[in-house]
């Protein structure tokens, strides 16, 4: 997120060093040393230069305006980072890094080497969030509070209700973050057409050693098949979703007349002191919105031109960081608004015993 103020409401730093350009290229050059290493294991690169790849990998540190001014000209950074690196590993092993890949293949399992961390970071917070809630379950789930349908008083219920309406389906949404990792979590190898030509007939073999020296998983080419990345940002819009709804219910019933909740910290208004705005819970709403639209523009990434397209390509990149960031900023708010918050009691209905 490029605006300062806004990012302190709606950005994420943490999520965002994920796509950071230092990220990137350690990711990138993982993948190199990894390819090389995977093919001298396949007898298809020496071992020597295997090794020296390996080597210059681990030392190597590119320029960052010629990447830049390569991505502008090429249109991915692919070929200027394999031009500079083949310069560092030097003569005569030069020739065999990148062998029988393309672009795609350091890029594409670039992302999903940050993409593999950042599902941990993301799983890791909505625990977070539910442990949170369980905590505000077990101090005030005895409250009494009117349930509300279509915006009507409608029966009583308790505060244990209402949390576990929030709560279930962040449950079924770190569910399906498992379900979907195995997907997503893959190597991307497939060469120049996806097909892995070039390699002796090894290329199967080759994409399972690297796979195995990256710690992903193996599956066949998917570069023009991003159903894998789509998924996850669908999954990103469906958590932060999960997230608006709480936000909504937190938001109603913290008005005047409700008086269902009490948020401590709320925000202030410039010219009506008495004023406490639930700012945490209209953020939720409005980070889901967003992410929603997102998600709808993330899925015509799925329109691949035949064998590779640069438009379906660079429209995932600029989308999917920003719904990561999204949902992170989503789920700091929600620990703090579920951290603030305090239920009051229906001063119309008895209070029920404790459970």
């Amino acid at each position: 997120m490029s605006f300062p103020l806004l990012h302190a409401l709606a950005g994420d730093a943490a999520i965002a060093a994920f796509f950071a350009e230092g990220r990137e290229i350690e990711a990138m050059l993982a993948f190199e040393a990894a390819l090389a290493g995977a093919e001298a294991e396949a007898g298809i690169v020496p071992a020597e230069a295997a090794a020296t790849i390996e080597t210059a990998c681990r030392g190597f540190r590119p320029p960052l305006d010629a990447l830049r001014a390569g991505m502008a000209k090429d249109g991915v950074v692919g070929p200027s980072f394999v031009a500079l690196l083949r310069q560092a590993v030097g003569e005569p092993h030069g020739k065999w890094l990148h062998f029988g890949a393309t672009s795609q293949d350091v890029v594409d399992t670039g992302l999903i080497l940050r993409l593999k961390p950042l599902a941990a970071e993301l799983d890791a917070r909505l625990a977070g969030t539910m442990e949170a809630l369980e905590r505000l379950k077990a101090a005030q789930g005895a409250t009494a509070l009117m349930a509300q349908t279509r915006m009507q008083r409608a029966l009583p219920f308790t505060a244990a209700d209402k949390i576990d309406t929030w709560l279930r389906p962040l449950e079924r949404d770190r569910a399906r973050l498992a379900e979907i990792a195995p997907r997503l979590l893959v190597v991307q190898f497939g060469g120049p057409v996806g097909t892995r030509s070039g390699l002796d007939g090894k290329g199967d073999l080759v994409a399972e050693r690297l796979a195995t020296r990256l710690g992903l998983g193996c599956a066949p080419a998917w570069h023009t098949a991003r159903d894998g990345i789509v998924e996850f940002g669908n999954w990103l819009s469906l958590a932060s979703g999960t997230l608006g709804k709480i936000g909504a219910d937190v938001g109603l019933m913290a008005q005047n007349e409700v008086a269902a909740v009490r948020i401590a910290g709320g925000g202030s208004s410039s010219a009506m002191p008495h004023k406490s705005n639930p700012v945490a819970a209209e953020v939720l709403i409005a980070l889901a919105r967003f992410n929603a639209g997102l998600a709808g523009t993330l899925q015509q990434a799925l329109v691949h031109e035949n064998e590779r397209s640069g438009a379906a390509w660079t429209l995932e990149w600029l989308v999917l960081p920003q719904m990561a960031i999204t949902t992170g900023a989503a789920l700091g708010h929600a620990r703090q608004l579920i951290e603030a918050l305090r239920f009051l009691p229906d001063a119309q209905i008895a209070q029920p015993a404790a459970r």
